[in-house]
């Protein structure tokens, strides 16, 4: 009984919040707009039975998918939130690999206090930290003052409502999602290793790219995802640091559920990007299964 309480949990959990909601949206998508609450038909109403089920489901369709198809902003919209949060990925790995290999090669009594740092932005709300970066990197932020003050540039640099003041926000943002995985596999490696290594012949890159970074290699993937997933889908940092000429699929959301009030094409645009999402993550389990059923 124990056991399958354990079991069952995460799974009512899942089936909870993510199946239900998603089987919601779903249906939402192969509705129709109507100017109404809600704002889409046809809605289903149990008390005719097995003829009203019937006749519910005759009224769905996949002409909202079809638009999708049909409408090159939407494409555009996935394009460029696939490059912005891959982009944003390697850029996050680069800056947080260091912090995490120096974090974990430094003294045990010092690790608790870095740590600390690193989650230290969470204190403050998101919303806050965002609308700071807007004050930093304005034409009169603190930034461009500091540089005319030190005389490396003549005019004020324009970064804020740019692609730039996207991967700024997102790096900044997920960047303790990267660091905190790549820190745990790094901890608990055995530094014999790199002695074996080097006592053999090797150098200190040598021994770092054979052995530190390939058996941290679980803490890079689960870092990327924790960092693309939610960079795919972001809104509030393209719309507070990128302006108007920034176009991603969330903000593309936002528009159609409160701006045009068509809740079946948002639906039908969330779909596809949760297949977006899902798809390579299910992709990467399969070859992990492969690769281990290949160990044994």
């Amino acid at each position: 009984m124990r056991k399958a309480f354990v079991i069952t949990v995460p799974y009512v959990w899942l089936l909870a919040l993510f199946l239900v909601p998603f089987l919601i949206v779903l249906k939402i998508s192969l509705s129709d707009a109507a100017i109404a609450r809600p704002p889409y038909f046809p809605l289903l109403d149990l008390a005719d039975g097995i003829a009203g089920i019937r006749a519910f489901l005759s009224e769905l369709d996949f002409e909202n998918f079809a638009y999708l198809t049909e409408d090159r902003l939407y494409a555009l919209a996935y394009v460029s939130s696939l490059k912005i949060a891959v982009v944003s990925t390697i850029l996050t790995l680069l800056v947080g690999y260091p912090i995490a290999l120096g974090m974990a090669r430094t003294s045990p009594e010092w690790r608790p206090t870095l740590l600390m740092l690193v989650i230290l932005p969470f204190w403050t709300s998101f919303l806050i930290r965002v609308y700071a970066w807007m004050g930093i990197l304005s034409n009169e932020g603190l930034l461009n003052q500091f540089l005319l003050m030190v005389g490396i540039i003549q005019e004020p640099l324009v970064i804020l409502n740019t692609n730039i003041a996207v991967y700024i926000g997102i790096i900044y943002t997920y960047l303790p999602f990267m660091i905190l995985p790549i820190y745990s596999a790094l901890e608990k490696l055995d530094e014999s290793l790199l002695e074996a290594a080097e006592d053999l012949g090797c150098n200190r890159f040598q021994a770092f790219w054979l052995v530190t970074f390939p058996l941290s290699k679980n803490g890079i993937i689960a870092g990327s995802f924790l960092v693309f997933i939610p960079a795919m889908g972001e809104f509030v940092i393209p719309s507070l640091l990128g302006g108007s000429k920034t176009l991603m699929i969330g903000k593309v959301l936002w528009e159609e559920f409160f701006s045009n009030r068509d809740w079946p094409m948002a639906s039908a645009v969330a779909v596809i990007l949760l297949l977006i999402l899902i798809i390579p993550i299910v992709l990467f389990q399969r070859s992990e299964e492969k690769a281990r059923e290949a160990e044994r």
